[in-house]
């Protein structure tokens, strides 16, 4: 059966390229319906879009010939996923705090599909902690953000809030098709960011792990309809995550804690986040003064909190680990996987140091015997998606 597709194009001098998009569906068999905000004809004519869809675009909340005057019910209801490209900040503005006053925040107000926004403005405008504090909105809603890029802006400003390419928006509507029951009813949690084991109130002892890697596969499990939690240890990255759906936390204490409060009846464990292997022996509740004459801070081994898991009575029916080597990569990633009763390690090659914080990756996949894939450089976003195919459950 043919997916429906409802595209809802909002006033941003990046509409045109929803143009497009729109080609892009049809060409693969979508059926597409596009909804025009009034002021989105200033750039575009209802005329020329609907030359492209091959039928009338839809525009009014209320019409006086028609009888019904439902559209903003029905065209959520007859959709299998609603589609904002481009979401301007007005827009977003908007659906956040509950204003349906034309036909497409009506219908964003009435759906019950999900709901992809793709952002485009100036860059100051997403920026804007009145921008932030809207998407956090509709981010606790269930809605995916798709973007926005980094780029010189139509503006001439240089930053976020350039619409993201068309191929990822259109890579992301399949993927949602493809993927959004393998999950379903799923119950998994995802540990990512670095643990800071604290010296001194002021001081610790940390790593230099971003936590991107581990909130990209958190997303996409949640994508695909997994009951997602999400331990995120010293994050500054945005997460495209509910807040429910996260917890955030410190120390490698404070993760393990939050692991065995959610554990139980969980499917899968992905330990992501980097956990610092030694801590301080002696924390001091007080400030370790500059003069004081300390020649060495004593060190002792931390927990580990992926054996732990891997041999729990509550241990989730995967488990899956991460491995950051310097050398013997795939030596040691096997003898982690054994030792600590992994289904699969994700091994890192670390010596040059520039995994940590970077935007992209290069992975090699084992089990308890064999090398699995190796993945060669790409997006932290797509080495995700990789990981995820290989969680059979």
């Amino acid at each position: 059966m043919r997916k429906k597709i409802l595209l809802i194009i909002t006033a941003s001098i990046a509409c045109y390229k929803s143009l497009e998009l729109i080609r892009l569906l049809r060409k693969d068999d979508y059926e597409v319906e596009v909804v025009l905000t009034k002021e989105t004809e200033k750039f575009i004519t209802p005329l020329l879009v609907s030359s492209i869809l091959g039928k009338e675009v839809r525009q009014d909340l209320f019409k006086p010939d028609d009888k019904d005057s439902m559209d903003h019910i029905n065209l959520s209801r007859d959709n299998d996923l609603i589609v904002v490209a481009p979401a301007s900040a007005n827009f977003i503005a908007k659906i956040s705090n509950g204003i349906a006053d034309d036909l497409a925040s009506a219908i964003i107000l009435a759906a019950d599909k999900k709901i992809f926004l793709a952002p485009a403005m100036n860059v100051k405008m997403w920026q804007n902690q009145i921008t932030q504090n809207n998407l956090s909105k509709l981010i606790n809603s269930d809605m995916q953000i798709i973007g926005p890029d980094k780029d010189i802006l139509a503006c001439g400003e240089f930053g976020f809030g350039k619409m993201t390419d068309i191929n990822n928006i259109f890579q992301g509507i399949e993927d949602f098709f493809i993927n959004s029951q393998k999950f379903t009813g799923k119950k998994i949690i995802v540990t990512a960011g670095a643990t800071f084991e604290p010296i001194d109130p002021v001081r610790f002892i940390g790593n230099y792990s971003s936590g991107k890697q581990g909130i990209f596969i958190a997303e996409i499990l949640h994508q695909m309809g997994g009951d997602v939690i999400l331990i995120a240890s010293n994050i500054k990255e945005d997460i495209n995550l509910p807040e429910k759906n996260i917890i955030r936390v410190s120390s490698s204490n404070q993760i393990l804690e939050a692991i065995e409060e959610n554990i139980e009846d969980s499917d899968i464990y992905i330990s992501a986040a980097a956990i610092s292997d030694f801590k301080p022996k002696n924390y001091s509740d007080k400030k370790i003064k500059k003069g004081q004459n300390v020649k060495n801070i004593e060190l002792e081994l931390n927990i580990d909190i992926l054996e732990i898991i891997g041999h729990s009575k509550n241990r989730p029916k995967i488990v899956i680990g991460f491995a950051a080597e310097s050398n013997d990569l795939v030596e040691n990633a096997i003898g982690k996987a054994n030792r600590k009763n992994c289904d699969l390690i994700i091994a890192n090659d670390v010596k040059s140091g520039k995994v940590f914080g970077a935007n992209d990756n290069e992975i090699t996949i084992v089990d308890k015997n064999k090398i699995i894939t190796k993945i060669g450089k790409n997006s932290k976003k797509d080495i995700a998606k990789e990981i995820v195919k290989w969680i059979k459950i």
